[in-house]
């Protein structure tokens, strides 16, 4: 497994991580979660990433792998202490709030990143969130601060200069961060993690799915009618062809500039092993690379903005 380095942290990471929102949300057993995870780092993986708010994900991953804590970076992410949608609280007494709790949901005196989790530009100039990750992190409860966000809201947290990270969208459907929040994580040596690079796999329903991100990218995904999609969404891609897309996806992802880690969810044990086997190519062929981005560039409506 490649591993690059991420930004201004210094910390060595692996291309492809693990996004921890599946597990909570689908309700995965601790016995899947063990499976999976212990499968993962021994074959490569050292990012695990995931949230306050992904219902008992963070308790999972505790119980499955906290007794390796050195073998892998742990991230989360802070703003939903009472869960996603039912509230954000930006407030230094919430923020303090959630890290301890992460922290014993996860087994760890500390994690390695602490993330605002999708605040708007509004909460980050006023300091307050900002000031509650900086005091976690000269507690020593994390390594480092960072953002997890889009569009207008990922470029105001990153003109800031306070954080080490920025989580983003980053796909062959979801590209506006690649031209306009991407280079300025990059000049200020900001280490990148790309969510979604897979794009949630919307080339595997023929009909429109439900769900936000996947009605999302599969609608800008009938409009882009990339060629590798072999004619759907009118014809249905078999096991193979489904797979060869998940490869130009995921590897288009680790080709665009500045990013250094992937993070990728699943429920499924041996799917994190067939994703790592997909990057273990080299990066796209600049041609390649290059006819996705012009036809993005071609066929994007302007309001084809990152998914938060």
């Amino acid at each position: 497994m490649e591993h690059r380095t991420f930004g201004k942290t210094g910390l060595h990471v692996s291309l492809l991580g693990f996004g921890g929102s599946e597990i909570g949300y689908q309700g995965a057993t601790a016995e899947t979660v063990t499976k999976l995870l212990n499968a993962a780092i021994d074959a490569g993986l050292n990012v695990l990433d995931t949230a306050e708010c992904y219902k008992n994900s963070e308790e999972l991953i505790g119980a499955a792998v906290s007794h390796r804590r050195d073998d892998f970076h742990l991230f989360t992410k802070v703003g939903h202490e009472h869960g996603w949608g039912a509230g954000d609280d930006w407030s230094a007494q919430s923020i303090e709030r959630t890290i301890e709790r992460s922290l014993q949901r996860l087994r760890t005196d500390h994690v390695d990143l602490v993330q605002l989790h999708s605040c708007k530009a509004s909460v980050i100039a006023q300091g307050e969130a900002i000031k509650a990750l900086e005091r976690a992190k000269a507690a020593g409860k994390t390594r480092f601060i960072g953002y997890s966000g889009d569009s207008d809201d990922a470029i105001a947290a990153i003109k800031t200069n306070a954080f080490d990270t920025l989580q983003t969208s980053v796909s062959i459907a979801d590209q506006e961060s690649i031209e306009r929040v991407l280079p300025l994580a990059v000049e200020r040596n900001m280490g990148v993690i790309a969510k979604r690079p897979i794009a949630n796999a919307a080339w595997r329903d023929t009909k429109r799915p439900s769900g936000a991100y996947s009605e999302t990218y599969w609608d800008r995904l009938t409009h882009l009618r990339y060629d590798f999609l072999n004619g759907w969404p009118e014809r249905s891609l078999d096991e193979t062809a489904a797979a060869k897309v998940s490869e130009i996806a995921l590897r288009f992802t680790m080709t665009v500039p500045g990013v250094h880690t992937m993070i990728v969810g699943t429920t499924k044990p041996d799917r994190w092993a067939k994703n790592a086997a997909m990057i273990a190519k080299e990066e796209l062929p600049k041609a390649e690379y290059d006819a996705i981005r012009a036809k993005w560039k071609q066929v994007a409506r302007s309001d084809w903005v990152g998914q938060v």
